[in-house]
C-alpha cells in the first residue's frame, strides 16, 4: 500500500507581539550588537529602537526567522545611521587606552577596545563577517560595497586587533601566561566586558 502523501503546513508568520518579545528577551545581545557597530551609545539606543519598529511594521516574516531577522534590522538601522564607507588601505584606526589606574587590562578587554576603536567601515565588516557570520557577499550587498573592500577591511581589522594583542602582551609581568580562550568563554566575556564599558562614566 502507497503511503500517504505527508501534509505539510505552512510556517507561521511572527506577528508584533513576537518581535516585541524578542526585543524583551534579548534586550541585552541586542543593544550590544548596536552598541559595538555605532560604537556610541546614543546611536546605539537609536537604532535598537527603529529596529523594533522595523521589525514590527515591516515585511512578514516567518516565525522561525525572527530572532535572526531582528539582529538583521538593528545591523540595517546601524549601517544607515553611520553610513560606513571604505576607507584607504594605508589609514589607522586609534583606540583609547583600557587601563585604569596603570594597571594592565585582560587581553578579552584589550579586544574589545580595538573593536570600538576601528575605522567605521572596517568595525561594520568585522562585527557582520567574523561576530554576526555575514558571508562576505551579503555583507557587501548590505554595506553597498564591493567584496573586496569587505575583504581588505576585514585584514585591516585583524591586522589592527592583533597589533593592540601584542602590545598588551609585551606588558604583561614575565611569570604571567594566559590560556587561550574558547569562542563559549570569548562570547560571555564579550557581553560583560562591553557592560562595563557601557556602565563605565566618560
Amino acid at each position: 500500500m502507497s503511503q500517504a502523501k505527508q501534509i505539510t503546513k505552512p510556517l507561521p508568520y511572527a506577528n508584533r507581539d513576537d518581535f516585541r518579545r524578542i526585543f524583551d528577551e534579548e534586550m541585552n545581545s541586542l543593544y550590544l550588537l548596536s552598541f559595538l557597530l555605532t560604537a556610541n551609545g546614543e546611536k546605539a539606543e537609536q537604532c535598537f529602537v527603529s529596529g523594533l519598529e522595523d521589525a514590527v511594521e515591516g515585511n512578514p516574516i516567518f516565525k522561525e526567522w525572527a530572532r535572526s531577522w531582528a539582529r538583521r534590522v538593528i545591523t540595517v538601522n546601524a549601517a544607515r545611521v553611520i553610513n560606513p564607507r571604505p576607507t584607504e588601505e594605508n589609514s589607522r584606526s586609534s583606540s583609547g587606552s583600557v587601563s585604569r589606574n596603570g594597571k594592565t587590562p585582560p587581553v578579552e578587554q584589550v579586544q574589545i577596545a580595538a573593536v570600538l576603536g576601528l575605522e567605521p567601515f572596517e568595525r561594520f565588516v568585522y562585527v557582520m563577517t567574523v561576530l554576526e557570520r555575514y558571508s562576505d557577499q551579503d555583507c557587501s550587498l548590505l554595506l553597498g560595497c564591493a567584496r573586496r573592500d569587505v575583504v581588505a577591511a576585514r585584514t585591516r581589522a585583524f591586522e589592527q586587533i592583533g597589533s593592540a594583542v601584542a602590545s598588551h602582551s609585551k606588558r604583561l609581568p614575565p611569570a604571567s601566561s594566559e590560556k587561550p580562550v574558547s569562542e563559549e568563554r570569548r562570547s560571555s566575556l564579550l557581553r560583560l566586558l562591553v557592560g562595563q564599558r557601557l556602565a563605565t562614566p566618560a
